[in-house]
């Protein structure tokens, strides 16, 4: 039942990023005086709508996504009002039935609130204004949860001792095969509750940076530790072997290996620690969004029964399905899951806001590089003492627009099929 019970309030929150976004192109949209005829959060059939001046608000029955509807996103061709040119290419085609189509929402009295008509920056702010409410949407959660709950902060403290070393792709990691070597940690003699003093002669301030010495580290190096308020030295030979690497855990390197785990405490954070690690999360984002093609293979292998990593592309099904899997966890507290699904939360919505800023077309990001390019060609024809080039003709970009939605649906379905039948466990 909890699990069932996360996955619809996941949802639901999921739904509520979608039309935050879209509010953000409806309102500056509005703000410029461009007529929104369509707010609607989904896809498909219409299930519910209210008109309410202009613009009709809706629900729609497919809800993987939502669209504000502007008249005249595409400026008509030059030395011609309207109308559609016959071409035996069907790329013309495309574009001239984009066009028309554009072109038959605008009625007379609406011809001076298309949206081809706002000034280059002014449209930049209607199609960055939906990805930047899901990026204050996470940074508003993300900085509530920093500042007031707090960031689990590995300490210098010794969890756990490794008990041997076994390699980093080990199917099981709990037990200790007999002809398995003893950790550094084992035999240097490290036992949980330890706070690591010294390092080879240092002191460090944090687990972050001590574990950097130690995977940079080789031969046998000393570690004062506090025990029993007591401090002890121990002799440590490290040994080499293949570790992930910090910042792409699917690639190895050989390091230094000592076998220990640190424990971890909630620490607030200021406003200079909620800066560092939210912008260590929009790196972390973007790098994924990059990494999204290289990821077909390992999503075409899970859906035929191999490996689903945890760091995995999840669509809106395989999200909600973690929502309800936090939920109801066994063995975390009713506050750790509710943060942990406000942060499943902001994740989505930083995603949402790197993704959407992706310049091509139909994303948001390709809309701002038109505007950008248009804006580029003004100035330099002034510059330069020519006439004004006009508006940059999106429509133009239409073929390349339907291909990249097909790439997008195509991906799209890719990643619900695995979401459904080897879905991403975080536990």
């Amino acid at each position: 039942m909890l699990v069932v019970v996360g996955i619809v309030i996941f949802f639901l929150g999921l739904l509520f990023s979608i039309a935050w976004h879209e509010l953000g192109h409806l309102a500056a949209a509005k703000l410029f005086g461009i007529k929104v005829t369509q707010y609607m959060v989904g896809f498909g059939r219409t299930i519910w709508s209210r008109r309410k001046g202009d613009t009709e608000y809706g629900l729609k029955l497919i809800p993987f996504g939502g669209y504000i509807r502007m008249i005249g996103m595409f400026p008509p061709k030059k030395d011609e009002k309207y109308g559609r040119t016959a071409s035996s290419a069907p790329w013309r085609a495309m574009i001239e039935d984009a066009r028309q189509m554009s072109a038959e929402e605008v009625a007379p009295e609406d011809a001076h609130r298309q949206f081809y008509q706002r000034s280059p920056w002014k449209r930049i702010i209607v199609m960055v204004a939906g990805p930047v409410m899901n990026l204050i949407l996470a940074v508003s959660i993300f900085t509530a949860i920093l500042m007031g709950h707090g960031l689990n902060t590995p300490t210098l403290t010794v969890s756990s001792v490794s008990a041997c070393v076994l390699p980093a792709t080990a199917p099981d990691t709990e037990h200790c095969p007999p002809d398995a070597l003893p950790s550094p940690a084992a035999a240097a003699g490290f036992r949980p509750g330890d706070r690591i003093v010294e390092f080879n002669g240092r002191h460090y301030g944090s687990w972050e940076e001590l574990q950097l010495a130690i995977r940079g580290s080789a031969g046998t190096v000393p570690v004062v530790v506090e025990r029993d308020g007591q401090r002890v030295t121990l002799q440590a030979t490290l040994m080499q072997t293949d570790r992930p690497k910090l910042d792409s855990p699917r690639e190895f390197e050989k390091v230094g290996f000592l076998g220990l785990t640190p424990t971890t405490e909630l620490v607030k954070q200021d406003f200079a620690g909620v800066a560092r690690t939210i912008g260590g999360f929009v790196t972390l984002t973007a790098q994924k969004v990059i990494e999204l093609p290289e990821r077909v293979p390992d999503l075409v292998d899970a859906i035929f029964g191999g490996e689903r990593h945890q760091d995995s592309p999840v669509g809106i099904v395989g999200a909600s399905r973690l929502g309800g899997e936090v939920l109801a966890s066994d063995g975390v507290g009713v506050d750790d899951r509710i943060m942990m699904m406000f942060n499943l939360l902001a994740g989505v919505n930083l995603s949402l806001f790197v993704f959407n800023m992706l310049p091509v077309l139909p994303l948001d990001g390709g809309h701002i590089a038109g505007a950008l390019w248009e804006s580029i060609r003004r100035r330099f024809a002034r510059l330069v003492r020519r006439p004004d080039p006009g508006p940059f003709d999106t429509a133009r970009l239409m073929p390349l627009a339907y291909a990249v939605s097909l790439v997008f649906i195509a991906y799209s379905l890719l990643v619900l099929v695995a979401d459904i039948v080897n879905p991403v466990t975080l536990f």
